[in-house]
């Protein structure tokens, strides 16, 4: 992540009266997953809930959004969830959960999710998720639609080839082979698409004219394809078109990836959007009116305008799904002060249990730790004693329909962000850039403390390792 500096906004309240005001509008998050009713509440007729994650590798963030998940399918009819995910890795999660699939449980259903992060998918708690939509999508009857799991991002480029090559030798052989002769463009490159994109920068010519082609014969010739299959061959033929949409995209984001930052999350992003734009669409004449849940980083989730990142140019899927779909976009946030966290050191490094910093003094996470940690200035005064533990650590705001707490926040602040890399050495350059919370998220989920995701297969030393203690040492 880019050196976050610059940004500066109003002075704003006094920190007494933003504490106050703040704690005034918490609701507290605890007991059973009725805590959650206020978010309900918001959802409304929504058709996107968007619900981020301020790390990759945090227990809290990815149970809440699945105990939210749940609701929201179970009571609020939404078809499914659309994960920061490689498709053909979900779509195997998705013919388990709709029972498609000789997976026999949700351990095999995720097996495919090999690449690094591993822990990002397969963890205990997506494990737990899955494994309650495969047995509430059992309980419906015959003739209800099943919720799905879905994936939107473009890293599978090879995978994706391989999908749509086996989807045409078994429906039309002889569209099989021009698909197959029109993906050897990449063959010079080997498994690496990163080598495909280093030299396209060197290339006059490009595989993107044979991408573009593909795509558009499987568009075009759908009708031909599905005609006598049924649901189950238009699921399938949406599959192969959703797996070359997404090698178009990724053969461009490939090339982009040299030339700048900005140009390749852009178009990521873009990807990500069209790919929930498109599942809308499949989906809504089985469902009536599609609604979706959409699981990715807050960094993908809350409306970049809101931030300094977007002010350098990047745009991302909560602010494209807002500015599609206004407030049928519901977009929710997480954050953390202190805990540990599923992470490595470096790219493609083992994931280790690491420990998390306290939050920078200045930064939201740090505000709202105050929240957590203080009553209000009238408990103060009164001289009441001081809690044994936080009286209320984990609580929820409503940013997009209560003014008071919007204008509490509105001074422009640090906000930190955790991928699937943590270094506390760098933590300031590496993990925080300036937001204005309430114009990135309707709704900011804290939990004050949190603990590291479990992996389904941690690496070696993941369960003993004693988390870091840098900067000290002890």
């Amino acid at each position: 992540m880019r050196n976050p500096f610059g940004f500066a906004g109003p002075a704003g309240p006094s920190p007494d009266d933003t504490i106050d005001a703040l704690r005034a509008a918490a609701q507290p998050l605890a007991g059973p997953e009725d805590r959650f009713d206020p978010l309900l509440d918001m959802v409304g007729d929504a058709r996107l809930v968007l619900i981020g994650e301020a790390s990759h590798g945090t227990h809290e963030f990815y149970a809440a959004r699945a105990a939210i998940t749940r609701r929201l399918i179970a009571e609020r009819g939404f078809g499914g969830v659309v994960a920061e995910a490689d498709w053909p890795d979900a779509e195997r999660v998705d013919c388990f959960v709709r029972a498609r699939s000789g997976d026999q449980d949700a351990d095999a259903a995720l097996g495919d999710f090999q690449r690094f992060p591993r822990w990002m998918w397969r963890n205990a708690d997506v494990r737990a998720f899955v494994s309650w939509l495969r047995a509430h999508n059992d309980a419906l009857p015959q003739s209800a639609p099943r919720a799905g799991f879905y994936g939107m991002d473009l890293y599978s480029l090879h995978s994706s080839i391989d999908a749509v090559l086996t989807y045409l030798a078994r429906v039309d052989p002889e569209a099989a082979s021009r698909a197959r002769h029109r993906y050897a463009c990449f063959e010079h490159y080997g498994d690496d698409p990163q080598r495909y994109g280093y030299a396209a920068g060197y290339l006059a010519e490009t595989c993107e004219d044979d991408v573009v082609a593909q795509l558009l014969e499987l568009q075009r010739r759908e009708h031909d394809l599905t005609r006598f299959g049924g649901r189950l061959a238009d699921d399938e033929h949406f599959y192969a078109e959703q797996n070359a949409r997404l090698i178009k995209n990724a053969e461009a984001y490939y090339r982009a990836m040299f030339r700048g930052r900005d140009e390749s999350w852009n178009l990521r992003d873009t990807h990500m959007t069209e790919t929930i734009d498109a599942l809308l669409e499949h989906l809504t004449p089985r469902f009536r009116r599609a609604k979706l849940v959409v699981w990715a980083h807050n960094s993908h989730l809350g409306d970049a305008r809101a931030t300094e990142l977007g002010d350098s140019g990047e745009l991302n899927v909560g602010q494209l799904t807002r500015a599609r779909y206004g407030r049928e976009a519901l977009l929710v946030g997480f954050t953390t002060y202190r805990g540990t966290v599923t992470a490595a050191r470096d790219w493609g490094d083992p994931g280790e249990r690491r420990r998390v910093r306290d939050a920078l003094p200045g930064s939201y996470e740090a505000l709202l730790h105050t929240v957590a940690e203080r009553g209000t200035l009238a408990e103060r005064a009164a001289g009441a004693p001081p809690s044994p533990a936080p009286p209320m650590p984990n609580f929820m705001l409503n940013l997009r329909d209560s003014g008071p707490t919007a204008d509490a926040l509105s001074r422009s602040r640090l906000e930190r962000a955790i991928g699937v890399i943590y270094r506390p050495e760098t933590e300031r350059r590496s993990h925080y850039f300036h937001a204005r919370l309430p114009e990135q998220f309707d709704a900011l989920i804290h939990f004050d403390a949190t603990r590291a995701v479990e992996p389904l297969e941690p690496d070696p030393g993941w369960a003993t390792q004693e988390p870091d203690t840098f900067p000290t040492g002890l």
